[in-house]
């Protein structure tokens, strides 16, 4: 993602990040021409999502590498990202019509992987099925509010 000034039509370049208590970032960058700045500002949910993304902020420095993200990706890979035998839920894990019902919630672009999640936690915690109480237990298990 790049800035560019309004007033010089230059790119911007990153100056600076600062954090807040309450989980939100401040990204300012600067008009290297006119010294015109403006902020970025992601709420505690964009920041969280940037920081599993494991998202650098402030730009590279080192050239972009051929096929460098899928590289990366390869290089990172989880064990939890694959069913293994061990690590694979219970196919008679039940789900309560509640925690279907807050399932749909869920936008549909992540819905299946809050599933599979879910299901890895309520089995590996030995539950039987899956609740409103262990939905939310699975969230603040991977460090997320219950109640956002």
């Amino acid at each position: 993602m790049k800035f560019l000034c309004v007033k010089c039509d230059e790119q911007m370049k990153y100056k600076e990040v600062n954090g807040t208590n309450d989980g939100s970032v401040s990204i300012t960058f600067t008009c290297l021409k006119c010294r015109n700045e403006v902020i970025l500002m992601t709420n505690p949910g964009e920041t969280q999502l940037v920081r599993a993304l494991d998202v650098k902020i402030g730009g590279k420095t080192v050239p972009h590498q051929p096929m460098e993200l899928l590289r990366g990706t390869l290089a990172k890979r989880s064990d939890q990202a694959f069913f293994t035998q061990e690590n694979a839920p219970d196919e008679n894990l039940a789900w309560s019509k509640e925690a279907e019902d807050r399932l749909v919630n869920a936008p549909s672009f992540v819905r299946e992987m809050v599933r599979r999640g879910t299901e890895r936690y309520a089995t590996a915690k030995g539950y039987n099925e899956v609740t409103s109480q262990v939905l939310d237990e699975a969230k603040e298990d991977m460090g997320l509010h219950p109640d956002g």
